[in-house]
């Protein structure tokens, strides 16, 4: 067991279900900066998580991770070092990410992403969803969203995927697969976040699934410079309306505003099976 009971998460935190993926991995550290995840573990002396964790500032959770894993090495310590950050984290680290990605270090990426700086009030960031209200976008989103794992894939480095809390089987295998590995190792996790989002505690994972179902959120791996969408989203179909008008945030969108997020959707899908036949 990764995370003990009787932590801080909120009812329905997709983190909380996130982190049971570490339990797939041998000798697992993870370093992590402020966010969601750093108030579920606690602060020293105490935890919630029953591995080594680390709390680092926000920009420095590469490099800070790439060291540890060079002095582990030295010291003739096997273990895999996990740089666990939020989406609001890549935003503010991303140039040592993909200085990272470029050196290809050795350490693991999770980032957790609930598309939002949920933590300090729900104010938009790079991942946050098309038209999404949040406190920084009280009309809607207007700017694109960043898609960092494709972004990462273009670095060539040894393994980049996508994954949700909706599918943990997909996301294990993925975290196991990574784990097998050596450099850098980048897995993009989907969190429906209740509190951000505006649904139901009970329905995270349910959130999660409609969003990989109506291609929402598209599961993929690159792997030996290879593209590959999962056999989940080859086969998804799902209710696109459904997705967004179930969630608070997107309860504001007309008719022609989710058919401009169909189109972006089919065009993301269209670039997806573009690089698989590569």
């Amino acid at each position: 067991m990764i995370l003990l009971r009787g932590n801080t998460s909120c009812q329905g935190c997709p983190h909380s279900i996130a982190f049971k993926a570490l339990e797939y991995l041998e000798n697992p550290i993870v370093l992590m900066p402020a966010g969601c995840s750093t108030v579920i573990a606690g602060l020293h002396p105490n935890s919630s998580l029953t591995i080594p964790c680390v709390h680092v500032p926000f920009p420095s959770t590469p490099s800070v991770s790439y060291g540890l894993s060079v002095g582990l090495k030295r010291r003739g310590i096997r273990a895999n070092v996990v740089a666990w950050m939020g989406d609001g984290s890549v935003d503010i680290s991303y140039s040592l990410l993909a200085g990272s990605a470029l050196r290809n270090d050795d350490i693991i990426v999770i980032v957790v992403d609930n598309e939002a700086y949920v933590n300090t009030g729900v104010q938009s960031s790079g991942t946050t969803f098309w038209k999404a209200k949040t406190t920084t976008s009280p009309k809607g989103k207007k700017e694109e969203r960043r898609n960092v794992a494709l972004q990462m894939a273009l670095h060539r480095v040894p393994y980049v995927a996508t994954a949700s809390v909706g599918y943990m089987r997909d996301f294990i295998k993925k975290v196991k697969k990574a784990g097998e590995l050596e450099g850098f190792r980048y897995i993009h996790v989907h969190c429906p976040c209740p509190s951000g989002w505006g649904f139901e505690s009970s329905k995270t994972v349910e959130m999660a699934r409609k969003a990989v179902q109506c291609k929402a959120w598209i599961l993929w791996e690159y792997e030996n410079k290879k593209f590959r969408i999962s056999k989940i989203s080859k086969k998804a179909k799902g209710d696109l309306k459904d997705y967004l008008l179930s969630q608070t945030r997107l309860k504001h969108l007309s008719d022609g505003d989710i058919e401009e997020i169909k189109r972006k959707i089919e065009e993301e899908w269209e670039l997806l099976e573009h690089l698989e036949k590569l």
